[in-house]
């Protein structure tokens, strides 16, 4: 089950998103797969905002993304205005759990779900979420 409660956001991200042409597919909506270019630019954004890539990689570990699900709710065409949304919805030892809407003229597009962990660059293996962003989770919980 998705959250859409706004209490329940922790470290929201939220993104102005442009429709290109090659987003769209012969039917004149935007294409499936377009959706998870658009999760990734919302990832990279919480990054950006919240746990530096740059400096995860200069610590030797980086996130690696599980598992994506989507559920599509209503299309969208080449001139709407989309806006997305994503946050951090669970931090466990080892995993973190992101949720995210997309908005297509103020109407709710699609909801996601993506699972990840961090792994530890020289080995490939899992490493415990880093303590500074279970701290940053749980003060904003």
């Amino acid at each position: 089950m998705l959250v859409t409660e706004k209490s329940s956001r922790a470290l929201e991200v939220v993104m102005n998103i442009p429709i290109k042409t090659y987003d769209i597919d012969f039917m004149g909506i935007v294409s499936n797969i377009v959706y998870v270019r658009w999760l990734e630019d919302l990832r990279l954004k919480f990054l950006e905002e919240h746990w530096q890539l740059e400096q995860q990689l200069q610590q030797g570990y980086a996130p690696i993304l599980a598992g994506t699900e989507i559920e599509y709710k209503r299309s969208i065409k080449l001139n709407s205005q989309v806006i997305g949304r994503l946050w951090l919805s669970n931090l466990g030892r080892l995993k973190w759990t992101v949720q995210a809407e997309i908005l297509a003229d103020d109407k709710l597009a699609a909801l996601a779900i993506q699972k990840g962990a961090f792994i530890n660059l020289d080995n490939g293996r899992p490493i415990p979420i880093p303590e500074p962003l279970k701290q940053k989770y749980c003060q904003v919980q």
